[in-house]
């Protein structure tokens, strides 16, 4: 038989109390950005209800930025929470937090020059995450961050076959952050993908384009044989196309809070 044990823990999340004590504040730009970033994904249609994406304290390496346990198109700056690395909140004030919160803490943790992190459970990435016969890989320049093979977290190696599949502990997140030793996004069976980057900017840009890679992907494979970026493409398309991450950036923006006017 399969038992849940966590503690105080339903669809809301968990409620939670402050467990460290809150330091330097991060800057106002930096939390309207997270903002930003939470509306984009919506909007671009890698996050629905769930899904999110945190960023790293930007005066506190120790630290990362996460919205409370929420759907991703409705945060505001009031409801961005500060955690430690462990995943304990800093200023929760016993609003309920994401249970996945530990995806990102221990990532941060593990890859210092990671500066950002986005989960999602976008549609055509979802079934890559499954398929025994078919990795996710770069196959246009946009996407060359992605490279020969995505890597796939079993979480069945580290949990067994009974948990709901979320990594709602330090543990499961240890051992997905592991993946990303050699890998700048993992994708996690039945679950979706988490990527991460050296900007917040560039963790939402290779969170939607790894998306539109996997789409593609699934409709070329339907046509034929498909012929993939190597290597050295990869990393050359990576370094050149996302230096030039603003301009999508401020389109999205654009775009988000066009929408959001009109609601």
């Amino acid at each position: 038989m399969c038992l849940d044990n966590s503690p105080d823990r339903d669809d809301a999340g968990v409620l939670v109390d402050n467990a460290a004590k809150e330091g330097a504040r991060p800057s106002p730009s930096l939390i309207e950005d997270l903002v930003n970033a939470n509306h984009i994904l919506f909007d671009q249609g890698v996050v629905d209800a769930f899904g999110h994406v945190s960023v790293r304290h930007d005066s506190r390496p120790d630290r990362f930025l996460l919205a409370r346990n929420m759907a991703p198109g409705r945060v505001t700056a009031d409801d961005i929470v500060e955690f430690a690395l462990d995943g304990e909140a800093v200023n929760a004030n016993g609003r309920r937090v994401y249970l996945e919160r530990f995806i990102h803490g221990e990532i941060y943790r593990r890859r210092p020059d990671v500066l950002a992190v986005v989960h999602s459970h976008s549609h055509s990435i979802v079934p890559l995450s499954v398929s025994k016969t078919m990795r996710l890989r770069a196959l246009f320049h946009m996407a060359g961050f992605i490279g020969q093979e995505a890597p796939v977290f079993e979480i069945r190696e580290v949990g067994g076959d009974c948990t709901d599949l979320l990594i709602s502990n330090n543990a499961l997140g240890q051992a997905l952050a592991e993946k990303f030793d050699t890998s700048d996004i993992v994708l996690m069976r039945g679950h979706g993908s988490t990527v991460v980057a050296p900007t917040l900017k560039q963790a939402v840009y290779r969170a939607i384009y790894s998306e539109i890679n996997a789409r593609y992907q699934l409709e070329a494979t339907r046509l034929g044989d498909v012929v993939y970026l190597t290597e050295e493409e990869g990393r050359t398309a990576a370094q050149n196309v996302e230096a030039q991450v603003h301009r999508p950036w401020d389109l999205w923006v654009e775009q988000a809070q066009a929408r959001r006017s009109k609601t």
